[in-house]
């Protein structure tokens, strides 16, 4: 179960920045509902090849403990930033609060999955 929840956890984050890097526009319209041009166009476009990176980076692979870390890491940064930014009254668009609510289920399945790690038995 813990490589598909981090595989399912990296293309999410993959899928999201490729959809930020081809139309950002749209993206940061869906989560915050405001409008973006200039360097916001180019900055949002970097997250998004970053997103991509960490996609692959945490691509399950024989080191999974590793990937899980990275990916926990970002899953709760991420989500309590988005709060931060929910909390605050910064524009709010239709999938920010749904994107809060993904990343804690990451983060609990992603919590679930180091677990299980943990109490693996080497072979």
């Amino acid at each position: 179960m813990k490589k598909i929840v981090l595989a399912f956890a990296a293309a999410a984050e993959a899928g999201t920045g490729l959809l930020l890097l081809v139309s950002p526009s749209l993206v940061v319209s869906l989560l915050f509902g405001a409008e973006i041009g200039g360097i916001a166009t180019v900055m949002s476009r970097l997250a998004g090849i970053a997103l991509m990176g960490l996609g692959v980076a945490c691509w399950p692979s024989k080191s999974v403990v590793q990937s899980l870390y990275g990916m926990l890491t970002y899953s709760a940064l991420a989500m309590l930033y988005l709060i931060r930014m929910g909390i605050r009254g910064a524009p709010l668009g239709p999938l920010l609060w749904p994107a809060v609510a993904v990343h804690g289920v990451l983060i609990a399945l992603l919590v679930v999955a180091r677990l299980r790690v943990q109490k693996a038995p080497a072979i």
